[in-house]
């Protein structure tokens, strides 16, 4: 906990010193610095360097270039077609220079955090630091696989000299996310605010929103949320975590109408399995139901897509067996995703399984775990809930409610009614 302090205060005396802010989006995984790039620009970086290429082959820092090119393109196409068109060029780059290549070997990183193949990611970033050790976008990369493997230490010391090396808003969204993972809202509040402070650019402040309303609505704030979201469309329409954010919390106050035309523009312009599940959970929860099952289809679909082009996800395996109603797949798809990466997420999605398969004793450590890692989590807690409920224990199920609606009654447009309505039965009971 005191090195997660000393990301806070380093980041806010940077700032201080007139930082030049960098980009990132969130959530995890990133690239190596998670630029919020317009597609018209990532696609006239890419014909430059394509063109550069073919004028100078032997130039290693353009393959290199291309090729993380290529990685954002995929994030935000949501085609991971362009993963293999990464990988190929950033192994010409180490072909180019096989050693000192520490932007190639960051950017394989970066394709690695991508695929979710994060082990592998914090071996290439590791192989880049020994290349080059003042290199801040490496540390991006290590950061980011050890947040996903579930080492906390290692990911807060990677963001800290992140920080030290090149502070911008990649480093300071890390740092802000690394602080609301252990439930330091108010730091990672202010860190945020402090890089919306110093945004310029359309696109800055509109990630720099997109991450306040998300801290504002994680603590069940729905109007600071929504001002938010609104301030960030305003400067930039076309944001799409903005949307989501908007969509969420129209869900939440009953405006299904709104939340589904939200989730329906976000799936379109990014069909990953994500994104298409929570336009199937709008439409459900609008009762259009074969409109749901039709997306939750594609997300399945996307999922495949994702794994064809050398992804891996478990987890989202996990998560559409669940949605699908089939709980003994998605305990075997967790199990695997949690021997790979022991991240509060993924106990979240294994206890879910867990119980959804009736093997509810086995399901509560895993929740707890979750809840342990990310305390101020309202769904963990719900999870739990469920888990203790299912067992018989009240009154621990009782404390677990109460704790929700204290994080954020709101969490969940559909399971947040739930948990209101199985705490007022436990409080009526004498």
């Amino acid at each position: 906990m005191k090195r997660v302090v000393t990301i806070v205060v380093a980041a806010l005396a940077l700032f201080a010193a007139g930082a030049v802010l960098g980009l990132r989006e969130k959530p995890a995984p990133m690239s190596s610095s998670t630029l919020p790039a317009r597609p018209d620009r990532l696609a006239q970086t890419i014909e430059r360097a394509q063109q550069r290429l073919r004028e100078l082959p032997g130039d290693h820092r353009t393959w290199a270039e291309l090729g993380l090119a290529y990685v954002e393109q995929a994030r935000i196409t949501a085609d991971p077609s362009r993963y293999p068109l990464a990988e190929t060029a950033l192994r010409r780059s180490l072909t180019v220079k096989a050693t000192d290549n520490s932007d190639a070997l960051t950017g394989l990183g970066a394709l690695a955090n991508a695929r979710h193949e994060f082990a592998q990611a914090r071996t290439f970033a590791q192989r880049a630091l020994r290349a080059n050790p003042f290199d801040a976008s490496a540390y991006g990369v290590l950061a980011d696989a050890e947040t996903q493997l579930g080492r906390a230490t290692q990911a807060t010391a990677a963001i800290q000299r992140m920080l030290d090396l090149r502070p911008g808003l990649a480093a300071y969204a890390r740092g802000s996310y690394d602080l609301e993972q252990r439930g330091r809202l108010t730091e990672a509040t202010r860190l945020m605010q402090q890089a919306l402070n110093a945004a310029v650019d359309p696109a800055d402040i509109a990630f720099c929103r997109s991450q306040l309303g998300d801290l504002a609505w994680f603590r069940g704030d729905l109007t600071s949320a929504q001002a938010e979201y609104d301030a960030g469309l305003a400067a930039d329409p076309s944001f799409a975590t903005l949307l989501r954010g908007r969509a969420r919390i129209a869900a939440s106050t009953g405006n299904l109408a709104q939340a589904v035309t939200d989730t329906a523009t976000i799936a379109a312009r990014t069909p990953t399995p994500e994104t298409l599940s929570a336009y199937g959970e709008m439409l459900r929860l609008a009762g259009r139901d074969a409109e749901a099952f039709r997306q939750l289809d594609l997300a399945v679909a996307a999922h495949r897509l994702f794994v064809a082009n050398g992804g891996r996800d478990d987890l989202t395996a996990a998560q559409l067996a669940l949605a699908q109603g089939r709980p003994s797949q998605a305990v075997t798809a967790a199990q695997s995703e949690w021997r790979r990466r022991p991240f509060a997420e993924v106990a979240d999605v294994l206890a879910q399984a867990l119980h959804a398969a009736g093997r509810d004793s086995e399901a509560r450590p895993y929740a707890e775990k979750a809840l342990a890692a990310s305390p101020h989590n309202a769904a963990f807690a719900f999870h739990l809930a469920q888990t203790q409920l299912a067992l018989g224990d009240q009154a621990a199920a009782r404390l677990s409610l109460t704790k929700v609606r204290a994080l954020n009654p709101y969490f969940s447009p559909s399971d947040g009614p739930v948990a209101a309505r199985l705490l007022t039965d436990l409080e009526a009971q004498p």
